[in-house]
């Protein structure tokens, strides 16, 4: 922290190699044992040396960077203060449209109450300290989550919460006993969700358990025996072991019933023979179970096939990071206990099908939060990139950007909450019968607008948008991996057509 103040005539003083002053915001930073370190090289650091480096600094940086090399200060300017704002852990963004609107002051809503906006801060303070350093590491490195974070979010709750309501909730402490399990409502279950995806690292969102979102879900809904669900749910709770969901197959796609994993009874009918691959399994590089489409002598069915000798699962190389654990599974003559499968024999449609609401409901939250993460990172930029003598905002051009953007976080946001709120007043039931639809569309229309909103923020950020590191790091990251939300969980022509499909099936017999 600054421990002096210092006169401006006394940093200009301070201009050579061996001693190496500038000023940022009023603060005196003494750089010059980090000449040799600069990324940018030494030439930058000396042509500002003993000045006043402020809008050269902002031209090109963000406040983080200060804040990352806060040792380096050294005082503050005589008789002046700071005047930029610097983000703490759990902090709100003041960026206008950098949040939603029930979480800007001045705004109201009738959807949120004190449990959720309790829910919301300890989440977003949990994301900054505990999962944004490890992300980004991850993210970098290509490696999977480590176990000591997903212990940390098994006793914070975040495991069980990443499910939706439900009684897997009842009598679980939630972050530190902020929200009542029994409370838990699918409002809570989308601030999780959005507040995850601020952990900026698309792969690793992926690889944080989303494998888990997708597949626990079916073994805690339509497992037949108690004892065997419970013991799963404990397991994978926990973080003890980690599941998955195996459906995908090269031959099958949004076509689930082309599967062609088969699962063939022995002869005493005590157990399952299942021989077949699946492709692009998200966690199914680190994880102990399967919850595996297979067809069955009539039909399809569902298997939990834990895994042991015969089961092989190798990374796939996709556009974002290994940190997802994307796998190609394949299982060879694996012998599975009858008791393993979910639901009917032969009805596992019903099992696959049932899924899909509440994971294209999760998908949809979480690509609409990185959107309006993607805008805010347009609008600061736009605010501090210079360009002709003038910041980037006064460009009608890129106001007009910005403007396009805003409205695609803004409509999407509203839409969502919407169905949120149809989704606590439904059972679960009346959620398939009414909600397929609408959520099919709602996941078509945002990853369209991540479609815009990706394009038009790296015409923005224009040559810092094409690169991995940096100012622009957010944007190439989510231009580069948008299109996992468009083609994960049904692709965008698929719950187009099924949005329209299930409105005709109630159009009024008076229009025929």
């Amino acid at each position: 922290m600054p421990h002096q103040t210092i006169t401006r005539d006394e940093v200009a003083r301070n201009n050579t190699e061996d001693s190496l002053w500038l000023v940022i915001d009023s603060k005196v930073y003494d750089v010059t044992d980090f000449i040799d370190a600069h990324p940018g090289g030494e030439s930058v650091l000396k042509q500002v040396a003993g000045t006043d480096a402020t809008e050269a600094f902002y031209n090109l940086h963000r406040q983080e960077v200060l804040q990352k090399y806060s040792s380096l200060c050294i005082g503050t300017i005589v008789g002046e203060k700071s005047q930029v704002l610097e983000h703490k852990p759990g902090d709100l963004s003041t960026v206008p449209y950098g949040e939603p609107t029930w979480l800007t002051p001045q705004f109201k809503s009738p959807y949120y109450k004190e449990s959720h906006r309790r829910l919301q801060k300890a989440m977003r303070k949990f994301v900054d300290e505990e999962v944004y350093p490890v992300a980004q590491e991850c993210e970098k490195e290509g490696t999977i989550i480590p176990q000591d974070l997903i212990d940390k979010m098994s006793k914070k709750g975040i495991l069980h919460m990443r499910l939706g309501p439900g009684k897997h909730m009842h009598g679980v402490d939630l972050m530190d006993g902020t929200v009542q399990g029994e409370e838990f409502d699918y409002f809570h279950d989308m601030i999780v969700g959005q507040e995850m995806v601020r952990a900026n690292a698309r792969g690793f969102q992926d690889g944080n358990m989303a494998g888990m979102t997708i597949s626990l879900t079916a073994v805690l809904q339509w497992a037949n025996d108690e004892q065997f669900k419970n013991k799963i749910a404990k397991d994978v709770f926990s973080g003890e072991k980690k599941i998955c969901l195996a459906i995908t197959e090269a031959f099958a796609g949004s076509d689930v019933a082309g599967i062609r994993t088969t699962a063939e009874k022995t002869p005493d009918g005590k157990h399952y023979i299942v021989n077949g691959t699946k492709k692009w399994i998200t966690n199914g590089v680190f994880s102990d179970i399967f919850v595996t489409g297979v067809k069955t002598d009539k039909g399809l069915s569902v298997l939990v096939i834990e895994r042991q000798e015969g089961v092989e699962t190798t990374a796939i190389k996709t556009s974002y990071s290994p940190a997802a654990g994307t796998a190609y599974v394949t299982f060879d003559n694996i012998k599975v206990p009858v008791e393993n499968i979910l639901g009917k024999e032969n009805k596992g449609m019903q099992v696959i099908l049932s899924n899909f609401n509440h994971e294209r409901w999760m998908m949809a939250s979480a690509v609409i939060r990185m959107s309006r993460l993607v805008t805010e990172e347009c609008m600061k930029w736009s605010n501090q990139r210079l360009v002709f003598g003038k910041k980037l905002i006064e460009q009608p051009t890129i106001r007009q950007k910005l403007a396009k953007m805003i409205a695609h976080c803004e409509a999407n946001q509203a839409w969502l909450e919407n169905i949120t709120y149809q989704m606590t007043l439904m059972p679960y039931a009346q959620q398939a019968t009414h909600l397929a639809g609408p959520i099919g569309l709602l996941k078509m229309f945002a990853t369209r607008s991540a479609h815009e909103i990706a394009d038009e923020s790296v015409q923005i950020f224009g040559g810092r948008a094409l690169t991995r590191t940096g100012m622009g790091a957010t944007i190439e990251m989510f231009h580069r991996t948008y299109k996992f939300d468009a083609i994960l969980g049904g692709a965008e022509e698929i719950l187009g057509d099924l949005g329209v499909r299930q409105a005709m099936r109630n159009m009024p017999k008076s229009m025929l």
